[in-house]
């Protein structure tokens, strides 16, 4: 934070100073006591499972002032204690009032169901062509983090790329509210957090209510790919400025003569008369999409084609890594997350990628799919049956059901089902060819990542 103090906070949160001095400075927010460094504020954020106010006197130590919404406690102590009601919303205060300091900075707003990091990654990179800019870092994109990411910013920032994401009804007109974005990205309307969220079109009503605080004259970017963004404009009676990417030609960005090599990708990027070919060192239908998202906010921003597209030289998306086990075999390792969309996009990944051996694909449990979960694994299996694989591996119950039709419709493809990592691991090692490929897909919670690290020592 630039030029913030005690006093500075006390106006923003519209709390009341306890103690210490107002004139104090404050250079950054955590939330986590254990990362506080001298002169920042710590947050004390009450959880479902820990209450961050037992770790004040331990982040008081180091930090500069604290935030409290304990109302009846006295406090006596040489640092600023800044009382509020409530932490969480202090801390949206924070973030609104230092965005309305910093607001000639324009800001690019992303956010979807799939893709939202490697989308802004991609954005970042094409705008730093020109500009100097800012971007969230890590996952920093919450009700907690994205108020931490704007505080990150400074005046010397000329451009901003936020990632915006949204897990229940509401969230996003407070983080629209907060950012008030210049531009908005919608990567893919998908069925994360449909557990919280109920449809499909609930989801995309919820994500597309980050216009409500664009700001006059911003644009929307679509991907014209998504059959339920395509039609979106019409159908959630849009009216700010829409422009669609995609990889069909009536979209207003899009590629065309995509080829895939052992580990990059090659397209041409189309708008209007203009066209450029572009490198990209990642696979993916999917991640040309993003690219080309993420070249048409370049070009909105008075970047050349050819100044944005020379960025992509050298960038490997940072979820999907493609691993080579010593010369033994290819693993494409996306175990950061999963949901059906990005788990096809992966299985796609795979059969896209040349291969002389075997493609084999690993796959765990999506989670947070709510009521319709068994559906959406089931949605995978049948995806797989029309794609060319030549082995399934299964961990997990939900995972099962993949299992399952790929049985009931007697598919050629070998599927074997484990309950142990390393169980896989060691089946993996000793079947595979260098000539194979394996993809270990799966969420988070899976844990499918130790698969990875078993095959790469």
């Amino acid at each position: 934070m630039e030029d913030i103090t005690v006093k500075d906070l006390v106006e923003m949160t519209g709390g009341e100073l306890l103690c210490g001095d107002e004139n104090t400075p404050v250079h950054d927010i955590w939330i986590n006591s254990k990362e506080v460094k001298e002169g920042d504020l710590f947050v004390p954020i009450i959880g479902e499972r820990v209450d961050g106010h037992k770790y004040i006197e331990s982040a008081l130590e180091v930090a500069a002032a604290t935030l409290t919404s304990r109302q009846d406690e006295v406090v006596i102590s040489d640092k600023p204690y800044i009382r509020v009601d409530d932490t969480l919303e202090a801390l949206r205060r924070i973030g609104k009032g230092i965005r309305n300091r910093l607001i000639d900075i324009p800001i690019v707003a992303v956010t979807g169901s799939v893709g939202k990091t490697t989308t802004r990654e991609m954005i970042t990179l094409a705008l730093s062509a020109t500009r100097k800019t800012f971007h969230t870092e890590k996952n920093l994109n919450s009700q907690i983090g994205v108020p931490i990411t704007l505080s990150r910013m400074s005046k010397e920032d000329e451009i901003a790329v936020l990632e915006l994401g949204i897990s229940e009804n509401g969230q996003m007109d407070i983080l629209s509210d907060m950012v008030k974005p210049d531009m908005a990205v919608v990567t893919t309307i998908g069925v994360a957090h449909i557990e919280f969220m109920e449809t499909q079109e609930n989801i995309r009503r919820q994500k597309l209510s980050i216009v409500h605080s664009m700001k006059e004259g911003g644009t929307l970017f679509l991907n014209g790919d998504d059959p339920l963004l395509k039609n979106a404009v019409e159908e959630e009676h849009l009216t700010c400025r829409t422009l669609f990417y995609g990889t069909e030609d009536w979209c207003d960005y899009y590629a065309k003569d995509i080829s895939y090599g052992e580990d990059s990708t090659d397209f041409v990027f189309v708008h209007g008369k203009e066209e450029i070919p572009v490198h990209l060192k990642t696979l993916g239908k999917h991640n040309v999409r993003n690219c080309v998202a993420a070249l048409a906010v370049a070009y909105e921003n008075g970047i050349s084609m050819e100044q944005a597209a020379k960025q992509f030289d050298s960038f490997e998306g940072q979820r999907q890594r493609i691993l080579r086990a010593d010369g033994r075999f290819t693993i494409i390792d996306d175990t950061y997350n999963a949901s059906p969309d990005s788990m096809r996009a992966s299985i796609r990944v795979l059969c896209d990628m040349p291969c002389e051996g075997r493609r084999v694909a690993v796959l765990g449990d999506m989670f947070e799919l709510g009521e319709n979960e068994v559906q959406y694994h089931r949605e995978i299996g049948e995806f797989l049956v029309n794609n060319p694989i030549d082995e399934l591996i299964v961990i997990g119950d939900l995972a099962q059901n993949i299992k399952a039709v790929l049985e009931e419709q007697h598919s050629p493809i070998r599927v074997y089902s484990f309950t142990d990592k390393e169980e896989i691991a060691m089946s993996l090692i000793a079947t595979l060819k260098p000539e194979d490929v394996v993809l270990v897909k799966a969420s988070n919670g899976m844990q499918l990542g130790e698969i990875v690290r078993i095959l790469l020592t």
